[in-house]
Formats: structure tokens, C-alpha cells, sequence
């Protein structure tokens, strides 16, 4: 299946994916109080944030011996990295919908697939270290979003809409940020990869899974990256005045 394939990574290692229905149009006053209308989810997610750590770091003992997360673990974490993906889609400005307050609704249009299975012990073991470059990555590009996310704000509020290569340099960012979560949090043993896109396939599970990229779209995530390497610079100057 197309499905199957665009998550799949080198020696069948499973890579979270990402779906969502496609730029879609939405309703300029819920875009304009969008930093407003995602309050009351930040809020839940601190508290789930908390809990999550609590549960990863018993996972990640019991992962060691059992060289997997147990099911309560991995079901908990699937569900935080999920109600995170959703939120996220909403403030990426990448869906119109609001998101639920429900553990698992079946008819949002930003879905996650993970699929938690046997992990490599020394893996787990090293985990907080093996997940450093990919981290920083993930890291810059959501900062360069967040550094152009005023005009990409005015650009959704003037349209209606996020324009189609943006939508997708937008969803490569919270693609790449998903399977960072997904791979720390020891949902699965594939290393984050394919930040800019996967190779075409048919047919399509949806626009983004295969998540392919044209070249406006690959050059939005290029600019994402200099303006986060950009505003790293700046904070570490402003802190070290």
C-alpha cells in the first residue's frame, strides 16, 4: 500500500506519518483570534506534558528490559503525541477545524499513525544523546516558522487559505517534529528522516502521505531553516549581553 511505503524507512523501520485532507478553506475570524482560540489546549497539554515525562522515563526503564514500551506506556504517549499533532495542526494553521478535547477522535483532519514496536536496547539506553541532531533540527525549522509565522498569519488571513506550497513546507515542519517526539518518546525505532518530502506515490492516503514537495515548497523550508539558525543567533546575543 502507498500508505505503508511513505512511512516506511530503510530495513522496514516504521516512520510516524502525518495526514492531512489538504489546504483547505477557513474562516478568517477564527484565523485572526487563532493565538487565542489554542489557549485553552496549551493548558491541557501542560498537564499532559507532565504526566508524559512521568510515563517516559518509567517506560524508558522497563524498555531497557523488555527492549519495548509496555502497552499502558506506549498507548498513553501515542494518544499525548497525537492530541499534540492536532493541536499544533491548528496553531501551524495547516486545518480550520477546532480541535476536540477527546483522547481519540476518529474524524479530525490531522491524523497520526504510529506503530510502537521492538527497540534496539543500546538505542533506548542512549537515547537523550542519539536524539541531539535530530532535536536541533527540528528545533530550527519550527523557530524559522515561528519567525515568518506573522506573515505567514496575514498571508492565511488575507486568503482564506494557506497557499499549497506553503501548506506543505508548513507540514514538513510538524511531520519532522512528529517523528522527532515519536522516536524520543521511544514510539518507534526509526530515526527522524525526509524533512523535505518523500518520493511521489499512487495512490495517495492523503495530501501529505507521501508528503511531496515541490521546489517553492523546499525553498520555504530552506528560508525556515536560515531564519532559525537566525534566531538562535540573536537569542544567544541577547542572553549573553
Amino acid at each position: 500500500m502507498a500508505g505503508t511505503l511513505a512511512g516506511a524507512a530503510p530495513g522496514g523501520e516504521w516512520q510516524p506519518t502525518l495526514d492531512i485532507e489538504g489546504p483547505s478553506p477557513q474562516a478568517r475570524i477564527t484565523v485572526f483570534f487563532r493565538a487565542i482560540l489554542i489557549i485553552p489546549h496549551i493548558l491541557v497539554l501542560i498537564v499532559l506534558h507532565v504526566v508524559a515525562d512521568v510515563v517516559a522515563i518509567i517506560g524508558w526503564f522497563a524498555a531497557l528490559v523488555l527492549g519495548r514500551l509496555p502497552d499502558w506506556a506506549a498507548g498513553y504517549l501515542t494518544g499525548y503525541l497525537a492530541w499534540s499533532v492536532r493541536v499544533g495542526a491548528y496553531g501551524y494553521l495547516l486545518v480550520g477545524e477546532y480541535p476536540p478535547f477527546a483522547w481519540a477522535p476518529t474524524d479530525y483532519p490531522a491524523r497520526v499513525e504510529v506503530r510502537p514496536g521492538p527497540l534496539n536496547r543500546l538505542a533506548v539506553l542512549f537515547r537523550i544523546i542519539l536524539i541531539i541532531p535530530a532535536a536541533i533540527v527540528a528545533n530550527v525549522v519550527t523557530t524559522g516558522w515561528a519567525v515568518a509565522g506573522l506573515v505567514i498569519w496575514l498571508i492565511v488571513l488575507i486568503k482564506g487559505r494557506m497557499p499549497v506550497a506553503l501548506f506543505g513546507a508548513t507540514a514538513a515542519v510538524q511531520r519532522y517534529w512528529l517523528r522527532t517526539q515519536a522516536y524520543t518518546l521511544m514510539l518507534t525505532s526509526a530515526y527522524p528522516k525526509r524533512l523535505f518530502g518523500d518520493e511521489p506515490e499512487e495512490p495517495r492516503a492523503s495530501a501529505t502521505r507521501p508528503l511531496v514537495l515541490d521546489g517553492t515548497a523546499r525553498n520555504l523550508l530552506v528560508l525556515f531553516i536560515v531564519l532559525g539558525v537566525l534566531g538562535a543567533l540573536l537569542q544567544g546575543s541577547i542572553r549573553s549581553l
